[in-house]
């Protein structure tokens, strides 16, 4: 315990002396912007009191401005804050049972209240029931996972790429040994395979697909969906295993100010600052900044190559938001900009070498804007119209000891849509048109290559949704493309809900899915290697290849239960994706890899099984159990897909102690992966595995304090028990063809150790 104690001490020690002064600077400026803002709020703590005579925060009551549509509810802790109003001075207090209070507050800031019971009204009963972080409903009729902003806190998340350590939809892992990136599949296939969007925007696509991920800091995100098999029809054709949605904090409803900062033994320092201003009752502005660096040289394994990259990066982002509910409108401007530079390779602190040392560096440069507008028919509310258009810029410019690869992409994306309702509000529709533009430069390897290509495309879509909470609801889509390298297709999808009972639901989906292959730019770790190139190239579009086609479908199914009066419930997922054309990316021949279509059978199939029980108000417990059959035929026969594991299992215990008057408590998070074999590419030196990699197990815990709603603390540590694995570069000398860094499936660093602060004001 001593031990565990020197070891915080010394990482929070770390923390405090290597907080650069601009970071500092720029956390006075904002603490500065933060306190101007609370003048335009009106705040307050609302509490009753019980039949003890203690004075208990009120949760859920109704805050609102008089002859207004404008108001809140109180949170757990019986706070309100709400936006001065030019429309009305007098606040109303309401909760069913208790006396309405108006008062009139234009002289005030700051307004707290203890409410009286109405003796007029029978006394009601009040059920109080926490929010899960992870959500699941019996309602919706596609398979969607809600995940809240509270459970990317239990990660201590930096970015989305390191978010689902406790979410177990999606699988994470390392790419190779020396980039650090990890990367996410889902339903065993990789994350290309996946629709990644931002708020219905694609958005981690091309370019972007390896370390895109790792470009969103976890703090901005306000929830994900996650999707399981094909998605809506509306926003494209790319879906094929699912998609995740993320959505950013919205200024309005952001706190005003917040800060996280966060270290690590390991040498990583990060700050995040959010600012946001509600400039009148329809405009609010938000700005976001992240930073972090990582100067630490560590090479635990000793095999003389930096266990992570040197590492810095900048991220700014500035979000404008209106709102007029009276007229039914809301729009969203956005602008970003992101810079990121990783040295990898080598170490070459203190060393002498006889030959150029193995080197690598990636510089990216990255510009986003996007503009969203949505009008709903005040009269008709189930009419509604909706805009979005969005342009990214992506330079990337890295070389790796004597390889290179350069990419530049730009893009543009816009989809119009509109919804609307046929005979009554159980039957809906939706219709709109998508355009997309991307603009490929790429230049690859020593050769120094030069591919160019233009994708466009423009699509129209119809979804018909029976959208019922009785037994039966149905979603069914299809869409029409006219692609100038993918040619002309339809998209059809089809999602099905049947729930025969309260706590019972079946589910069914079926849908095809197309995708343009950027096969240099989706396996970057490649060049991490001195694997030669080699593609098989035909007729096609995509680098003399063709494009892909895959058909999804699967089954869930969803039964709640009550044991001991806790609730509980187990689902049973079951996907299949089968491969009508695929690009094969084929690692099995030492010392070179292949790219060529597929000639024969590629399927994936997925089983998972979830259990969830809520063992005491302040104790859930979440298992899964998943198995995958991931197999796919090369030119050496019908193989297992390398580094898939055949079967995982994944535990996470969530605990939190009841809050105090002042709001203070303490949350628990702990998490046991256990990963399976994984076949392996043939590698001279890796044949003492026989083909396989070892099982193994991961832990992460991590503990949090909560001072108030305003300021917490938080301790933990990942891959506590220190697993590595053995020689995760093989090939000995760096530049030979027999040169590798890809050949991963076990964390490349020891136990990992953090602590943080959050505070929001």
């Amino acid at each position: 315990m001593k031990q565990k104690k020197h070891i915080l001490e010394l990482v929070f020690k770390r923390f405090l002396s290597t907080l650069n002064t601009s970071y500092i600077l720029l956390f006075i400026f904002l603490l500065q912007c933060s306190i101007s803002l609370s003048q335009n709020y009106n705040e307050g703590v609302i509490s009753y009191e019980n039949e003890s005579g203690e004075i208990i925060p009120f949760p859920g009551v109704t805050v609102f401005w008089e002859n207004t549509t404008i108001g809140t509810l109180t949170d757990i802790d019986g706070n309100y804050k709400l936006l001065k109003s030019s429309l009305s001075k007098n606040l109303v207090f309401k909760f069913l049972g208790y006396k309405e209070v108006i008062v009139d507050v234009s002289d005030k800031n700051l307004y707290n209240l203890t409410m009286l019971k109405d003796e007029n009204v029978l006394d009601e009963v009040v059920i109080n029931k926490k929010r899960k972080t992870i959500q699941k409903s019996y309602f919706k009729t596609q398979n969607i996972i809600n995940v809240s902003s509270d459970e990317l806190l239990k990660a201590a998340c930096c970015n989305i790429s390191e978010s689902f350590e406790t979410n177990p939809s999606i699988d994470v892992s390392y790419s190779n040994a020396v980039t650090g990136v990890k990367q996410v599949k889902m339903l065993g296939l990789e994350s290309p395979y996946l629709l990644i969007t931002e708020e219905n925007i694609p958005m981690i696509r091309g370019a972007s697909q390896v370390y895109g991920l790792s470009f969103i800091p976890g703090t901005w995100v306000e929830s994900m969906q996650i999707t399981k098999g094909t998605g809506s029809v509306v926003n494209g054709f790319e879906s094929i295993s699912g998609q995740i949605n993320v959505e950013l904090k919205k200024p309005f409803s952001d706190a005003p100010f917040f800060v996280n900062i966060y270290t690590n033994n390991m040498g990583r320092n990060e700050v995040n600052l959010h600012s946001n201003k509600i400039i009148n009752d329809k405009v609010s502005t938000g700005l976001y900044l992240h930073a972090n660096k990582n100067n630490h040289v560590i090479d635990n394994n000793n095999d003389g190559f930096l266990d992570h990259p040197l590492s810095n990066a900048v991220n700014f982002f500035n979000r404008w938001q209106y709102i007029n509910p009276s007229k039914g409108t809301v729009a969203f401007f956005g602008y970003r900009f992101m810079s990121d530079k990783k040295e990898l390779g080598e170490n070459i602190e203190n060393k002498v070498f006889i030959r150029d040392p193995w080197k690598g560096e990636i510089r990216t440069n990255r510009f986003d804007s996007n503009f969203k507008f949505g009008y709903v028919n005040p009269s008709i509310p189930y009419q509604s119209l909706g805009f979005q258009m969005a342009f990214s810029r992506h330079d990337q410019d890295s070389f790796f000891g004597k390889r290179n690869y350069d990419i530049n992409q730009n893009s543009f994306y816009s989809s119009l849509i509109y919804n609307s309702i046929i005979g009554s509000t159980l039957n809906k529709i939706k219709v709109g048109l998508n355009f997309s533009y991307d603009d490929f430069d790429e230049i690859v390897d020593q050769n120094k290559i030069s591919y160019n290509r233009i994708d466009n495309s423009i699509g129209g879509f119809f979804e018909y949704s029976y959208d019922s909470l009785d037994a039966v609801s149905l979603v069914a889509g299809i869409r029409y493309d006219i692609h100038n390298n993918l040619g002309s297709f339809f998209t059809p999808r089809f999602h099905l809900r049947y729930q025969p009972f309260e706590k019972s639901v079946l589910r069914l989906s079926v849908g095809t899915g197309r995708k343009s292959s950027n096969i240099f730019s989706e396996n970057q770790n490649i060049f991490t290697s001195g694997r030669q190139i080699k593609i098989s190239k035909d007729l096609g579009k995509f680098y003399g290849l063709d494009p892909e086609k895959a058909f999804n479908y699967g089954l869930s199914f969803r039964q709640g239960f009550f044991i001991n009066n806790r609730e509980g419930d187990i689902t049973f997922d079951y996907y299949v994706t089968d491969f009508q054309n695929q690009v094969v990316v084929d690692w099995e021949t030492q010392g070179e890899v292949s790219f060529y279509n597929l000639d024969g059978e590629s399927f994936a199939k997925s089983l998972q099984i979830d259990l969830e029980y809520q063992l005491s108000n302040n104790m859930l417990i979440k298992s899964t159990f998943k198995n995958f059959d991931v197999k796919k035929q090369y030119n050496s026969g019908l193989k297992i897909n390398p580094l898939t594991p055949k079967n995982r299992f994944f535990t996470n215990l969530e605990v939190s102690t009841n809050e105090k008057k002042n709001g203070s408590k303490w949350k628990f998070d702990f998490t046991y992966n256990w990963i399976g074999k994984q076949r392996l590419p043939s590698h001279t030196e890796l044949i003492e595995f026989e083909g396989y990699s070892p099982n193994y197990s991961l832990v992460n815990s991590q503990i949090t304090k909560v001072f108030s709603n305003k300021f917490e603390i938080y301790v933990g540590g990942e891959n506590i028990g220190g697993y590595t694995q053995n020689n995760p570069i093989v090939g000995g000398y760096p530049f030979g063809t027999d040169f590798d860094t890809s050949i991963v499936y076990a964390p490349i660093h020891g136990a990992l150790f953090y602590v943080g602060l959050r505070f929001n004001n």
